[in-house]
């Protein structure tokens, strides 16, 4: 076996499509934010604009959250020493996790180094708690809960993307005695739209089963404090485990999931993605604490995040660009060609100073690649300026360029 050659060709494919991934060097600018350095290939540093960063809101370079990092480092040191069992539990851990389980009106909540490892370890541990579980999942639903559905060892059900009827069928064709839980999300992050909460919790209700929400793309940006899309909706109570983030709209990093008391001891105790995983740094735990904190009273930022949305997706399809709009803050701009997207990002970024990264397959099927913007409450006018004009400049361009190939 030539080991070497294997590579090459495994590479050579997505390079063959159009999908190889590139990763931008950029140094985000203390107090900046949008704004941040690009290192060009070549060595040479440009200014340039985020707009494709999930740091929603801009808690990544809040002084309140950065001072909450600074005294916790001086106080601790760098990091936590071990895993949570195993002398890393320290008191920013467990004032993080009283936080978020008073955000979501839960007896408790659980911290994991990432909400990829919270979804995926949570997932495929509850098999082992309810013996004989059935999970069903949203097509749509993101990578993590996939690999933790998929690794769980139980029985699966994957229901068409937010269809009920599909989803009830599916139900009524189980044993009414086996154990069920029905896993979806708040809101998708490829298209930005949401999931029915309400229905859901009516199924679940009607046919037994516990309900697992992924509020990713949510919290801290949906709701009177940030509680997500279930709390705007007033359904965090029918909601049995809510997995979150600590790495978008709170600026920092890390995952969760908050649930009964009860529920968290378990998956505690018998999930391996938590029990042999390093604990968070404490000052990492102390900034998230801190924002979360934060963002319960910050309903302005959230206000003007969504305005800053609608005034985005409002004038790019002033210009008849094709835009999916399903009243999130997610703007994805529909491109359907890997190779086509990469170059109107590369010419963005170029040309115009700003970044904007491609979303190919398989983070979205093939056809359906696409520029997904995210903006912020700190864009303001002068960026949201720049890059609607990069936009139909550079739109126009390919289209023009596409007209030409074809004839």
């Amino acid at each position: 076996m030539n080991y070497t050659a294997q590579l090459d060709d495994a590479l050579q494919r997505l390079h063959d499509e159009g999908r190889y991934r590139t990763f931008i060097d950029i140094e985000r600018q203390k107090g900046q934010f949008p704004h941040a350095l690009w290192t060009r290939p070549d060595g040479t540093q440009a200014p340039i604009t985020v707009w494709c960063g999930n740091d929603y809101l801009g808690m990544g370079q809040n002084p309140i959250v950065l001072k909450a990092m600074h005294e916790a480092i001086d106080a601790t040191g760098a990091g936590s020493g071990g895993t949570r069992n195993i002398s890393g539990t320290t008191v920013y851990h467990k004032r993080l996790e009283a936080e978020l389980a008073d955000l979501h009106g839960k007896e408790a909540a659980l911290l994991f180094t990432s909400a990829y490892i919270a979804n995926d370890a949570t997932l495929s541990t509850l098999p082992k708690l309810f013996p004989g579980l059935i999970i069903y999942s949203d097509a749509l639903n993101h990578a993590s809960m996939i690999e933790g559905v998929r690794r769980n060892g139980g029985a699966k059900r994957v229901f068409r993307h937010n269809d009920l009827d599909h989803l009830r069928e599916l139900l009524a064709a189980d044993d009414p005695a086996a154990p069920k839980v029905i896993a979806f999300e708040s809101i998708y992050s490829m298209d930005g739209d949401f999931g029915p909460i309400k229905a859901i919790c009516d199924l679940a209700e009607e046919f037994g089963a516990l309900t697992y929400i992924d509020e990713v793309h949510a919290v801290g940006m949906y709701g009177p404090r940030g509680g997500g899309v279930a709390e705007r909706d007033g359904l965090m109570g029918r909601i049995d485990i809510i997995n979150g983030t600590l790495a978008k709209a709170y600026g920092v990093m890390g995952g969760y999931i908050a649930a009964s008391a009860k529920m968290c001891d378990a998956i505690r105790s018998y999930a391996p993605g938590f029990i042999f995983t390093t604990s968070l740094p404490p000052a990492v735990a102390a900034g998230a604490a801190a924002s979360v904190a934060f963002l319960k009273t910050a309903e302005n930022l959230r206000s003007d995040h969504q305005a800053q949305a609608k005034v985005l997706k409002l004038r790019l399809k002033g210009m008849g660009l094709p835009i999916i709009d399903h009243g999130s803050h997610i703007v994805p701009v529909m491109v359907g060609n890997p190779v086509h997207t990469k170059i109107l990002s590369d010419m963005l970024l170029e040309n115009h100073g700003i970044y904007v990264q491609p979303i190919n397959f398989p983070t979205v099927p093939r056809g359906t690649e696409r520029l997904r913007f995210t903006p912020s409450p700190v864009h303001g006018p002068k960026e949201m300026d720049a890059l609607v004009q990069a936009m139909d400049e550079l739109w126009s361009h390919c289209a023009l360029n596409r007209a030409e190939n074809a004839g």
